[in-house]
């Protein structure tokens, strides 16, 4: 009984399958009906042929057109076909033509391609936002790529110094010798040589100490990240303040250079011109045999001697430093603008003050006993107020016809140390019994920059100039008194010869002949 039910059940299975095949081809055979039917097989058929027709003709034209040209053209002698040998003697050429132009573009082709035109891409790099971690690290940085400069300019100041005195005099002997004999440079690239190599060495791991000053241990810095929000925000305000100040140094730097060179202050850049013009004429002139010794001699004992006499005497050095006198006189860009806003309202003080005296022109208006030039003067007016308000002098005070409205010149102080009191841009005047002098830098009425001089306490006067090296009798005039240590030096004059000239005249007039005291 099982065995039939088993038999039954596979019959049943085997009909199942017959009737889901036989459902399937119905269904495989409707869809390529329906294809048939969508597709038009006998349309592509016909044009198919049509196409096969169209070629067949194609073919034929084509083979009765060569053969009309074969016919009319005469007949052509028969190629020889080439022997073996010849296409091996070939394609041996060819190969070897391969070769050499392969090795040529190999040694040759790679450098020519680098000469090819292309466009300039143009690349705009990020810019990375303000961060007080990155700030303080690029300070740091900038620090420690700035130390070799640093320590090597030291080392060179402790040489000129003489702070090591056996060290200095080994090297004044060695560089006058090597100067002697024309070995200068050959003996500063020696000396580039050996540092590099003392650099592998140490790079190597060797313990090597060459300074003559010894390095100064910089103090550890605390960490960043336990500080409070105040802390930071002090942080970042030092480095900003040391970024400002070495920018602001940075920038007077190249704007004096660019005031020198652009004849901004023209009595300095005259200077510059006329050594340039020496040099010049002296390189064509003396064999540069001769030029190199004489400029090695000089820089050997410039910085051996000559600079070390100026760091040890000051006084000497803001006498006859030429260079650092020259360097401190430059003007910068604000400086130059201070100066024209200076000159600018002195000019509109004047005409402010001259208008009415124009106004008052007729001799009703003139009172009696007073003459148009005294008028003049008296209404005179260099910043604010009058003229005897600006000096704290009595009102019979008057600048001179002949200096109405000044010498623009500089007042060199060389008994103060602040550059900004050892040297002051102004305008300087000559009453009956004074001479007086306004600074540019004055903002009241009177300040304590301007300099009054009474003429009965002037010592000496005479013509100066400030820098020896140059020919003429220089543009300043100088003034001894007794409350000076050194002598007053009115520099950088355009009319010195006449100011000095009125000075002087009224200098006598008061010695031999005394005014009435004030």
């Amino acid at each position: 009984m099982e065995s039939t039910s088993l038999h039954l059940e596979l019959l049943f299975e085997g009909f199942a399958d017959g009737i889901k095949c036989h459902k399937s081809n119905l269904s495989l055979k409707e869809e390529l009906r329906k294809l048939r039917e969508e597709t038009n097989v006998e349309v592509l058929k016909q044009e198919l042929d049509k196409e096969r027709g169209k070629r067949l003709d194609l073919e034929q034209r084509m083979t009765e057109v060569l053969k009309t040209r074969l016919e009319d053209s005469p007949p052509q002698p028969a190629r020889k076909q080439p022997s073996p040998s010849a296409n091996g003697t070939e394609k041996q050429k060819e190969t070897m033509y391969t070769r050499m132009m392969r090795l040529l573009y190999e040694r040759v082709g790679v450098y020519i391609e680098d000469f090819r035109f292309q466009p300039e891409e143009t690349t705009v790099e990020p810019e990375e936002p303000l961060s007080a971690k990155r700030l303080t690290e690029n300070m740091r940085r900038l620090k420690r790529g700035a130390r070799p400069v640093t320590n090597f300019m030291r080392n060179l100041s402790a040489l000129s110094n003489w702070h090591s005195v056996y060290t200095s005099a080994i090297a004044f002997i060695i560089y006058m010798n090597a100067a002697w004999h024309g070995w200068a440079i050959p003996m500063f690239l020696f000396l580039a040589i050996l540092r590099l190599s003392l650099n592998y060495l140490m790079s190597r791991g060797w313990r090597i100490q060459w300074s003559i000053v010894p390095e100064v241990t910089e103090p550890e810095e605390p960490s960043k990240e336990d500080l409070t929000v105040s802390e930071k925000f002090q942080l970042v305000l030092d480095v900003a303040q040391k970024a400002q100040n070495l920018f602001g140094k940075m920038a007077d730097v190249l704007e004096k250079i660019k005031n020198l060179f652009m004849w901004v202050q023209p009595e300095i850049t005259q200077k510059l011109y006329i050594a340039l013009w020496v040099a010049f004429i002296t390189s064509c002139v003396l064999p540069y045999k001769l030029v190199g010794f004489l400029v090695g001699l000089y820089a050997g004992i410039k910085f051996f001697i000559i600079d070390f006499l100026f760091k040890s005497c000051p006084k000497l050095r803001d006498k006859y430093d030429t260079p650092r006198i020259v360097w401190n006189n430059l003007p910068t860009d604000p400086q130059l603008k201070e100066r024209s806003n200076a000159t600018v309202s002195r000019r509109l003080s004047c005409a402010e003050k001259v208008q009415p005296v124009v106004s008052r022109s007729s001799l009703a208006t003139v009172p009696c006993g007073v003459s148009r030039e005294e008028e003049s003067s008296r209404s005179h007016n260099p910043k604010k107020g009058a003229f005897h308000e600006v000096f704290n002098l009595t009102e019979n005070e008057r600048p001179l016809p002949v200096c109405e409205n000044g010498w623009r010149c500089c007042l060199i102080n060389r008994d103060r140390k602040m550059p900004t009191d050892y040297i002051r841009n102004g305008v300087l005047f000559v009453t009956e019994n004074y001479l007086c002098f306004e600074s540019s830098s004055s903002r009241s009425g009177s300040s304590k920059k301007n300099k009054v001089i009474k003429l009965v306490d002037i010592t000496d006067i005479q013509k100066y100039k400030v820098l020896s090296v140059l020919p003429g009798s220089g543009m300043g005039i100088s003034i001894a008194t007794p409350s000076t240590q050194k002598p007053l030096v009115f520099g950088a004059m355009i009319h010195r010869d006449e100011a000095f000239e009125a000075i002087f005249t009224q200098y006598m007039k008061n010695m031999t002949t005394p005014g009435p005291e004030t």
